[in-house]
């Protein structure tokens, strides 16, 4: 279908033009009438954080977003564009994608009275209609908003005419939706600038008062403690957000692992196949949980899922490095390679007290505990009492990083007790796998303390 390219054009076709929330507030009704999900790659916010979004954009009302790092507040921001209109009909040439039936720019207002219906049209892609701004205390009102253009004054307007302005970001987002991370960042004259723009519709720049009605949808995103901290953020600007919704990380294992799948970096490993045992990646997300409830670490800052994201995929760049050092097809991380989940968890967590408690003490804690708890989660220690026995009677058992797959297949045969663990785990039987589900066992009967461990470089040792 040939989109029209005129005022006039658009006119005949019977085009409607509506504002951005009422276009917003349409589609979402269509899509969930269809059942289509709302936002794509969002887990765990299904029965919480999704259904008060919908509310506050079928109210029509501006949001926030409150939560720690980590979060998805950017991500849910961004896709909000899914439910803007494919493509929007602007004055071309215009810098504020200025509506062609109700024009605000007085160049296209001009334009409009000059012209009249051969005025030309451009259609706008929905991606270009997002803005989004970091706020940090340096940002000035020209940036956001505009300033007066020296070169437009010496070409001989006055300083109080409107066409003297070079607009702001926000004003070059009219007709679609703004968002504005760490709110409560922005420095009080600017949070006075966007209160203007949302609820008065015009703003003063130079000391001159210039009416800008525009159509936006503005989404913050904020620290509860930074946003409910009195003298952070000024009463009127967040008494103008109509909705606050609290977002919150993944309360499930499975949805912190759907997380971690989703969003790693994936590579054509060519030559390689890789393995992960469901009890590693459960593991992982363990660590990322126990982390959000240890005293040690602050809680204020949160524990972001890239915590999770990050160790996941050290863990199997671990396993990887080893496998081509060994020469083996298959990629399977085993215990031994959590060791190489410190350096991606000490840069991502804050310590609550700097002094005596050291990040790796913390890390390696932690690290025990999500073993631990996994551990006890698939198998009963009762189990495993004739394999304990062996290590009474004087068994010890080597494991390392650099120990191929193929002496853990031995080591299975000569202790058939470590067969049904294989089983019950429903591991493959591959030697890689195999590695991984014994260093699994015995590090778990260690934690339970029913076996010794004799750590050395790259080495460690089991015995009673």
């Amino acid at each position: 279908m040939t989109l029209p390219r005129t005022i006039g054009q658009l006119r005949e076709s019977g085009y409607h033009d509506r504002s951005v929330k009422t276009e917003m507030r349409h589609n979402l009704i269509e899509k969930l009438r269809r059942n289509e999900t709302i936002f794509p790659g969002i887990v765990g916010y299904e029965e919480s954080v999704i259904p008060q979004i919908e509310s506050a954009i079928l109210s029509g009302h501006d949001l926030v977003l409150l939560g720690e790092r980590g979060q998805a507040k950017t991500r849910i921001a961004r896709s909000l564009i899914t439910l803007l209109d494919e493509v929007v009909p602007a004055i071309a040439g215009c810098e504020i994608n200025d509506n062609p039936f109700n024009p605000i720019c007085p160049v296209c207002r001009e334009k409009v009275e000059t012209e009249g219906d051969d005025v030309d049209i451009t259609w706008i892609p929905r991606e270009r209609r997002y803005g989004e701004k970091l706020a940090t205390p340096d940002i000035t009102i020209a940036d956001l908003i505009g300033e007066v253009d020296p070169i437009k004054v010496a070409e001989g307007r006055y300083l109080s005419d409107e066409l003297t302005i070079h607009y702001g970001l926000i004003p070059r987002t009219n007709r679609g939706i703004f968002c504005i991370n760490e709110l409560p960042d922005l420095g009080e004259r600017i949070q006075v600038g966007l209160l203007n723009i949302m609820e008065e519709r015009d703003v003063q720049i130079r000391g001159y008062k210039v009416r800008l009605p525009l159509d936006l949808y503005v989404v913050a995103s904020a620290n509860p403690e930074d946003y409910t901290n009195r003298g952070r953020i000024i009463t009127p600007l967040k008494d103008r957000f109509g909705s606050q919704v609290r977002t919150h990380y993944p309360r499930t294992i499975e949805h912190e692992i759907d997380i971690m799948e989703q969003e790693r970096t994936v590579f054509a490993d060519e030559g390689f196949q890789t393995v992960v045992p469901d009890y590693m990646k459960e593991i992982i997300a363990e660590l990322t949980h126990l982390a959000r409830k240890n005293p040690d670490v602050s809680q204020r800052s949160g524990v972001s899922a890239r915590v999770s994201i990050c160790n996941y995929e050290n863990l199997l760049s671990s396993a990887l490095r080893r496998a081509i050092r060994l020469g083996e097809r298959q990629v399977v991380p085993r215990i031994s390679d959590l060791v190489a989940l410190i350096p991606s968890t000490q840069g991502k967590i804050e310590l609550e007290t700097i002094g005596d408690v050291k990040e790796d003490r913390v890390v390696e804690k932690l690290l025990q505990g999500a073993v631990l708890n996994v551990f006890n989660r698939h198998f009963s220690v009762s189990s495993f009492e004739p394999l304990v026995a062996r290590f009474e009677h004087g068994l010890t058992v080597e494991i390392g990083d650099g120990m191929p797959s193929e002496r853990y297949a031995r080591l299975v045969s000569e202790l058939p007790e470590l067969r049904s663990a294989i089983s019950q785990l429903k591991a493959d039987p591959q030697p890689a796998t195999v590695a991984s589900v014994v260093e699994f066992v015995l590090e778990g009967l260690h934690l339970n303390r029913k076996l010794n461990k004799e750590r050395s470089a790259g080495k460690s040792r089991y015995r009673r």
